[in-house]
């Protein structure tokens, strides 16, 4: 079987799911149902049992085979963001943890340094550390050296929807790499979802194109399937670009002598 492995946790689904921006709690859990995955992640400021209406926790650990992996959104700080991730262990007790450091709330790029430092202390306290990064080979490879589960860099800017615009970069993370390469943010449809797939991601994580989607449990079943489709064109092997036409079958056999 064609899994996603992340630390000693197996996955089917290579799709997973951010809960941010659903109009509702159930149009989210319906979404999270249809896409099939079975990680999800969600922000620390959502696991609140006290207060319902702002507590993601309960009903996606109601869900059956989900795995939460909370993230440190809102951190600015490498110290913020292990601080979080403490918390969010306690609280979810997921070993998973997404560390996003985003001190900028105009272009809310994540921190490359705050980033490496945070992710260095949480893979030494045993948590399965998932960062959110620039698409930067150097800093990748840094990462899975620190110890890191995998490594998610951007395709874009979060909720631009414009895609793989660090495409090269990607192809470069992704030929360097012994862990698992997640696309995160950027994508808009599930074409791009699919490209990904087929240049050798692990996995993609989508959010916004789902949550502001017409129809948000379709747009995740879409999702899924090109997931599904780019990482089945990858394995097959697809074929090499070439600068000229490339005949598939002779063109001028029929012309020579009759045998």
């Amino acid at each position: 079987m064609d899994s996603l492995h992340l630390g000693s946790y197996t996955f089917s689904s290579r799709l997973i799911l951010g809960t941010g921006k659903f109009s509702s709690s159930s149009v989210m859990l319906e979404a999270i149902k249809a896409s099939g995955t079975g990680l999800v992640t969600v922000a620390l400021r959502r696991f609140n049992r006290e207060q319902p209406e702002d507590d993601l926790f309960t009903p996606l650990s109601a869900i059956p085979g989900i795995t939460l992996m909370p993230n440190t959104s809102g951190a600015s700080t490498a110290a913020e963001a292990v601080q979080a991730a403490r918390i969010s262990r306690e609280l979810s007790g997921s070993p998973f943890i997404k560390v996003e450091i985003h001190p900028n709330p105009q272009h809310l790029m994540p921190d490359p340094i705050e980033t490496y430092e945070a992710s260095k202390i949480l893979a030494k306290e045993g948590f399965l550390v998932m960062p959110y990064i620039p698409a930067d080979p150097v800093l990748a490879k840094r990462l899975e050296e620190a110890g890191c589960a995998s490594v998610m860099p951007l395709g874009s800017a979060i909720g631009s929807g414009q895609g793989l615009a660090t495409a090269e970069m990607l192809r470069i993370i992704i030929r360097e790499s012994n862990i698992p390469v997640i696309v995160d943010a950027g994508l808009r449809s599930p074409s791009e979802a699919a490209l990904a797939m087929e240049m050798g991601c692990g996995a993609v994580l989508v959010n916004s194109a789902v949550a502001v989607a017409g129809d948000p449990p379709a747009m995740a079943e879409a999702f899924a399937e090109a997931v599904a489709a780019g990482r089945k064109a990858f394995r097959a092997g697809i074929m090499q670009k070439s600068g000229m036409a490339v005949a598939t079958s002779p063109l001028t056999a029929f012309l020579g002598p009759a045998s």
